[in-house]
């Protein structure tokens, strides 16, 4: 079955569809500048239907979706977790999302090379092309979520929790500030069981890696695909934040093309099933979230179980 779907030849003709959306606003997301009711001004037609539902964060975004089945595709307003919550919860359906740049960072925006203008955006929609991705469950705490982009714990988990006071007044520097303020995290002694083979050290953390491209579009690690059912599982070995210092590099230095190293300080592996533990127990993350639980977790792939609406230059990446 391909990865690429076209949801009908109406569809595909720009002028004559008629579109019927489910829109879920996160109001509290990012800067707050409505540009998702530019968008549906621009997009919206003779015929055409948008239900907007909104949450200012207190209402969880993943009850907004009731009869999602009935619409063409699901549009998503707000940052990378609002956005993995509903995938999570429409995990497997087939039913089209659409991510709406309204975070501070929208990493999965980026990594599925999608516009940031309500315009572009919009040209996208009438087009409605899509792809299925991975996506990742991860449990912990007696609860499970569901993550699109990367998951973690330890020293990522740290950096996430210190970028929330800023992150509205700096936007994506409030992470690299948050990273020099925790230049030296704790460490502890992991364990990281992947897929039955298991692999202990001494480090500051442990990622889990589906779309590799963080802030400035730095690749964590090269090579990574969304659509294998494997994830990248990165071991931070490091003492301190400054030994980590060669694999920033190495991971700039794969922005252009180069492919090198990240050095002794990062162990990588690929795997579908995951389970970390630490001691002295580590705070998780996962796309940007602490949700206040730490480890021990387990993560799985759920491969191809989320279906996302794609520009041609995100056809093209992915092999269209």
């Amino acid at each position: 079955m391909s990865y690429y779907h076209i949801i009908s030849d109406q569809h595909a003709n720009e002028k004559d569809c008629r579109l019927k959306l489910l829109v879920v606003n996160n109001t509290s997301a990012g800067y707050g500048e409505g540009a998702i009711y530019d968008y549906l001004r621009m997009l919206l037609q003779d015929g055409d239907e948008a239900v907007v539902r909104c949450t200012d964060g207190s209402t969880p975004a993943a009850s907004l979706l009731e009869g999602a089945d009935e619409f063409d595709m699901v549009v998503v307003s707000g940052g990378d977790g609002t956005v993995s919550s509903v995938s999570y919860a429409l995990a497997g359906t087939g039913i089209p999302i659409l991510p709406f740049p309204a975070g501070t960072a929208n990493l999965l925006v980026s990594n599925l090379h999608l516009p940031y203008e309500p315009h572009a955006l919009a040209r996208v929609t009438r087009y409605m092309r899509t792809f299925d991705f991975d996506l990742g469950e991860i449990e912990a705490g007696g609860k499970k979520y569901g993550f699109e982009i990367m998951a973690g714990a330890g020293y990522d988990a740290a950096i996430m929790s210190g970028a929330q006071p800023a992150k509205k007044r700096l936007g994506p520097i409030a992470y690299f500030q948050s990273a020099l303020a925790n230049a030296r995290p704790k460490q502890s002694h992991l364990k990281v069981v992947i897929d039955g083979e298991a692999h202990e050290c001494k480090g500051l953390g442990v990622l889990l890696v589906n779309f590799s491209h963080i802030q400035f579009e730095i690749p964590v690690t090269h090579d990574t695909d969304a659509r294998d059912g494997l994830f990248d599982v990165v071991i931070l070995k490091a003492s301190n934040a400054f030994e980590l210092l060669p694999a920033v590099i190495g991971a700039l230095r794969d922005r252009d093309g180069e492919y090198p190293d990240r050095s002794d300080s990062m162990e990588v592996y690929r795997g579908r099933e995951i389970e970390v533990f630490a001691d002295p127990p580590l705070d998780i993350q996962f796309d940007g979230e602490v949700p206040g639980v730490s480890t021990p977790f387990k993560v799985r792939v759920l491969g191809k179980a989320a279906r996302f609406v794609l520009s041609d230059e995100g056809i093209k990446a992915f092999g269209g």
